[in-house]
């Protein structure tokens, strides 16, 4: 054969592109619901399965997203799963699969440093109903289909966003459900929400504790929050910010807001776990100095009252430290340290407000005649309490039967199931219900002798008040931080010539001396109010 005839053979013989390669199949739905229909993930994995035995090509991997199709293709966590498997396996060739162009990416920008990134790593790209063409009309057809993905996916965001703001505007809550509820579906109104037993156990008691003040600080509600077991997988003060968020959401009082949508505060449709008015008075809270106040983590024995007082002058905060003569000696100093303040850098020798400050104190203990008082007060608010607790303790027990229900359910359900990973998937929702359970029983107060905690509590508090002095030395700065919340409304303002305005005084002590004063308990006390509703 000449030379001619061997270079003509050479041309007109196939080449077959996906020789040596190994298969990986992509698939992606944009949310749980599309697992089960017919664009689901098995369904996408089936197909794409089937096109590389078209094609003899061995099937080596599957990653399967649950994601939008717009915005950064790295943020979804199989498609990075993928391209770090590829780059881990530099000695093998591969060819990516899937059944859609929208699969890919619905967005051109994304679409086409996705294209790079497989172009650089030599990986052939297939899709079941699109075919790659790397001449400048293919590309150009490529881009124009992305293009159309990425409208759509924009005119269905804004159609499905127009449906939930009319959904708002109406009073309904369209996004999924709070913490504390569960979506009940209405007639005439669709998902509702519902409190639950969280809900109406814990969280109530939480909000109804900041706004009448038994828990002082955001921290104290965070704390109260993580030891029922509301928040669990952080420590309290990782929780200040979304606790912050919730104080001023009115959802809990049954109202319903979306600020980023234009959608003021108005009538909502679901359930209240707090009223109006304890709403109003959380936000009142919010505004005083010193109710949100979190935890300072440069609390010292040096300085006792750093972080508790604030400037007479312009009303910053007061901090302190520790000067160093030439002759070595140490001076500690309270002052201002804003700025713009003409108090500014003006020292305030520790030992004169720290010693105006027991003064203060020892002023405003709690007089003889008022101590019934307190004592009758403490006994009603208890009561209460208990009250509150044994109907938590029937909610609970309502709960817990249903979750052992569930538990009895989900095990038959796993013994039935074909799959290890639906298996897996009735063992981890197993093993929720029975930490629930678990969480539910520890909190419980049955069989628990409330005697003992309430002699203990009405003691120290009691004791608090008549002798606050005394209580202060004995506890370490950490406790006097929180002392101090207790026996004032706020941060105190001190001056360098006058110390303490003469108006200061323990809000607890001056509460109950007012009282005793109006010789009646027949006034409404703050944080007492009409016990919980009954269980029907």
């Amino acid at each position: 054969m000449s030379v001619k005839n061997q270079n003509r053979t050479i041309e007109n013989r196939v080449v077959d592109p996906y020789k040596g390669r190994v298969g990986l199949v992509y698939a992606r739905v944009s949310d749980k619901s599309q697992e089960t229909n017919g664009t689901g993930r098995t369904s996408q994995e089936n197909r794409c399965k089937d096109d590389l035995k078209s094609i003899k090509v061995p099937n080596e991997r599957s990653f399967s997203d649950t994601f939008s199709g717009g915005g950064d293709f790295m943020k979804r966590p199989a498609m990075r799963a993928l391209l770090e498997y590829i780059d881990a396996n530099p000695h093998k060739k591969f060819v990516v699969v899937f059944d859609d162009l929208k699969r890919f990416a619905r967005d051109v920008e994304f679409h086409i440093r996705l294209r790079s990134a497989f172009k650089a790593r030599d990986v052939v790209l297939r899709c079941l109903n699109f075919n790659f063409d790397e001449s400048p009309e293919g590309e150009f057809v490529e881009i124009m289909f992305a293009a159309t993905g990425q409208l759509e996916r924009k005119q269905n965001r804004r159609q499905v966003v127009q449906k939930m703001k009319s959904r708002l505007d109406a009073g309904y809550w369209p996004f999924p459900r709070r913490r504390g509820y569960d979506l009940v579906m209405k007639p005439g109104h669709g998902k509702v929400g519902v409190p639950n037993s969280e809900g109406l156990g814990v969280l109530k008691s939480a909000l109804e504790g900041f706004a009448n003040g038994n828990l002082f600080r955001k921290i104290d509600v965070c704390k109260y929050l993580v030891e029922r077991g509301f928040w669990t997988k952080q420590s309290p003060e990782k929780y200040i910010d979304k606790m912050t968020a919730l104080f001023s959401d009115p959802y809990h009082c049954g109202d319903v807001e979306y600020k980023p949508w234009g959608v003021e505060r108005r009538q909502g449709h679901h359930e209240a776990i707090i009223s109006t008015d304890v709403y109003e008075k959380i936000l009142r809270r919010l505004k005083k100095d010193g109710a949100v106040t979190r935890e300072r983590k440069d609390i010292s024995e040096d300085f006792p009252l750093r972080g508790l007082l604030v400037c007479s002058t312009c009303g910053s905060h007061v901090t302190g430290a520790t000067t160093v003569k030439r002759n070595g000696k140490k001076h500690p100093y309270y002052y201002c340290q804003s700025k713009k303040c003409n108090q500014y850098g003006k020292m305030l020798r520790k030992a004169d407000v720290e010693k105006d400050f027991y003064e203060l104190i020892q002023r405003n203990k709690l007089k003889p005649e008022s101590g019934d008082l307190a004592v009758s007060v403490f006994d009603e608010v208890w009561a209460q309490e208990t009250t509150t607790l044994k109907w938590q303790d029937r909610i609970s027990e309502h709960r817990k039967e249903e979750l052992k229900k569930k538990v009895k359910d989900l095990a038959e359900m796993a013994r039935k199931a074909k799959s290890e990973a639906v298996q897996r998937a009735y063992e981890a929702e197993i093993e929720d219900a029975a930490i629930e359970v678990a969480n539910l029983e520890d909190s419980s107060a049955t069989g628990k002798d409330l005697s003992i905690p309430y002699r203990t509590a009405m003691v120290k508090a009691t004791g608090t008040l008549e002798n606050p002095m005394a209580v202060w030395d004995s506890v370490d700065v950490h406790e006097q931080h929180r002392l101090f919340f207790f026996l004032f409304e706020a941060k105190l303002a001190y001056d360098k010539k006058d110390g303490y305005r003469t108006g200061d005084s323990l809000s607890t002590t001056r509460l109950f001396e007012e009282l005793a004063a109006s010789n009646t308990l027949d006034v409404d006390l703050p944080g007492i109010g009409p016990g919980p509703r009954q269980c029907e």
